[in-house]
């Protein structure tokens, strides 16, 4: 009974919290997916070329988040998670407002550029999961959420984008005669947005922590006012209203009811200065194994993104007439077209995909990681990219409109097994490959820009495969070109070693790490600051060519009885390093 009351716990309050500032940006991704060619056709772009400049529209935000995603790192780590991620919202909300009330395709471009260029904080967001969630039993549950509210908004935003685009023409008994939408058809679904983006912003501001080491004791003012707000709010609702002596009895007998309320105490209260550290070092950040996620990120993140920039376009082409009379069509590999949907059909399509990922990473993700471990589970993602981009353009062939798009989303479901998995493993893979948690924020910042690199180029060359192959009456070419880059990009992954990860105390409770109600807590802190010194040095020992033994003394990797996974080091000598004798 006693350890299940020590089991470490998932901080759900705040997980909650960073979900309601995320969502919005996977709405606002996903939302143009359904009418971006037909926006881009607006702009009096011929149909074959459509994907071209789709994929240029992609590359451009793809480019400007891998300039700005190691700035976005640094400025978390210098200035903290939270002032980062609600500045990032604040910009994302502006540049797809930009982009809804463009008018031209260089207008749009730029828009979108804007927009990548504010998006680098995927990997702050990581990194505040990382520092909340050190434990490694946690890590598949934790890790999963972010993509989890990913393919929420994922199923919302298609939805959103293919009803609310331009409404003039979809809806003319209420929209018709209105001359803003005739003009600007698809600014309705990104001012919805804007107030999700709103609602995200007010709730980080109020309730979401701050998870830099050494930001977190500063005194916070807007989850002080968040707390009086929701005292306030309970104060209404209480049927027996106190009197105002017995309302500051508290405060007379516990100094902490002053630190809830934000009483002026908090305002002295003092907390230990925190030296400021220095940069995490070129050599910190690219070891061995980090350099390898990197690699096999940057491949996952190119073909999986350009297959999700893709796939609309293909559903929205028109289909190839006469096919089986036509001289050009050499089955099976020479074929063209596509399926002729409009915007709100591939909205729903894409709804349903995000649906089922849901349910895929909610239900089954957590439990099958634990099972057969995030390292495996990734490698069978390997497996399934390569076989889904190829059977994907051959859905066209099928005789009825109807066979082809069950086929088609059947297609989907096995790619969207291989993405829900994939991208929260790589993310557990590469926080665990850090030698400390001093370099988390950089990292992932790093790993934010060198993957947008990679949705940089998979869209453009395959808008311009896309548009080669119909040229040349050859629909396959974009689809088995992906499907090459996926097998290349797997090659990288039997070489991933699944490290040990940070653990902290478990009697450690996230919920309760408040500086704004708890009260300094110096046994504490001095003993989660040697829990990180120790994992730290175990770590730099693994990258120095040691492992650790059972009994947690130093080994060199490769003597008899030397241990894959280093167990918890101890000081019992003055160096705590030997060499295990050879038989």
């Amino acid at each position: 009974m006693e350890d299940s009351k020590r089991r470490p716990k998932l901080p759900m309050k705040q997980i909650l919290t960073l979900a309601i500032c995320r969502i919005a940006e996977p709405i606002a991704l996903t939302s143009v997916f359904p009418y971006l060619p037909e926006m881009i056709e607006s702009f009096n772009v011929p149909k074959n070329n459509v994907a071209k400049w789709a994929g240029i529209a992609s590359a451009s935000f793809s480019l400007s988040q891998a300039v700005t995603g190691i700035l976005w790192g640094r400025a978390s780590d210098r200035w903290g998670r939270k002032p980062t991620i609600l500045l990032a919202v604040i910009c994302a909300m502006f540049s797809s407002l930009l982009f809804g009330f463009s008018n031209s395709l260089a207008m749009a471009i730029v828009a979108r550029s804007l927009a990548g260029a504010t998006n680098g904080n995927v990997g702050t967001y990581r990194t505040v999961v990382a520092e909340m969630i050190p434990e490694k039993e946690l890590q598949p549950r934790a890790f999963s959420i972010m993509p989890l509210v990913f393919t929420m908004g994922s199923i919302f935003g298609p939805a959103l984008g293919g009803a609310l685009a331009n409404p003039a023409a979809n809806y003319p008994s209420i929209f018709g005669n209105s001359a803003f939408f005739k003009r600007y058809p698809y600014a309705l679904p990104n001012i919805a947005l804007s107030v999700i983006f709103m609602i995200g912003l007010t709730t980080g501001t109020l309730f979401l922590k701050e998870s830099l080491e050494s930001k977190k004791h500063n005194r916070d003012y807007g989850r002080v006012l968040g707390r009086s707000l929701v005292q306030a709010f309970g104060r209404a609702k209480s049927k027996v209203m106190r009197h105002a002596d017995s309302e500051t009895t508290p405060l007379l007998k516990n100094s902490r009811s002053s630190l809830s309320t934000g009483g002026c105490d908090d305002m002295t209260q003092s907390h230990p200065q925190t030296k400021r550290e220095s940069p995490p070092t070129y050599r910190e950040l690219f070891t061995r194994q980090t350099s390898l996620n990197l690699i096999a990120y940057t491949f996952l993140a190119l073909h999986a993104v350009a297959y999700d920039q893709l796939l609309p376009i293909f559903l929205h082409y028109p289909p190839q007439e006469n096919r089986s009379s036509n001289p050009n069509v050499h089955l099976p590999f020479k074929f063209s077209g596509g399926f002729g949907l409009n915007a709100e059909r591939i909205g729903l399509i894409y709804a349903l995909y995000g649906i089922c990922g849901m349910s895929i990473q909610f239900l089954i993700f957590p439990a099958v990681a634990r099972r057969f471990g995030v390292l495996n589970s990734l490698k069978l993602t390997c497996v399934l990219f390569p076989i889904s981009y190829l059977l994907t353009p051959f859905s066209v062939l099928l005789p009825t409109p109807l066979t082809q798009q069950i086929v088609i989303f059947l297609i989907l479901l096995l790619k969207c097994w291989a993405v829900i998995f994939a991208f929260p493993c790589m993310g557990i893979l590469l926080t665990n490959s850090a030698v400390s948690l001093r370099v988390l924020g950089t990292l992932n910042g790093v790993a934010t820009s060198i993957s947008a690199v990679g949705r940089a180029i998979g869209p453009a060359i395959e808008g311009w495969t896309f548009s080669v192959g119909l040229n040349h009456g050859y629909v396959i070419l974009p689809w088995w070109t992906l499907s090459a880059i996926a097998a290349l990009g797997a090659i990288p992954v039997w070489y991933l070693v699944e490290m040990e990860g940070f653990a902290t105390d478990d009697n450690a409770d996230p919920e309760n790490d408040d500086p704004v109600t708890s009260e300094s807590r110096p046994d504490t802190n001095e003993a989660e600051g040697q829990s990180r010194a120790i994992a730290i040095q175990r770590r730099h020992s693994e990258f120095n060519g040691f492992a650790t033994d059972e009994s947690g003394m130093l080994v060199q990797p490769g003597s008899v009885n030397a241990v894959e996974s280093p167990l918890a080091m101890h000081f019992s000598s003055p160096m705590g390093i030997r060499r295990r004798e050879t038989s």
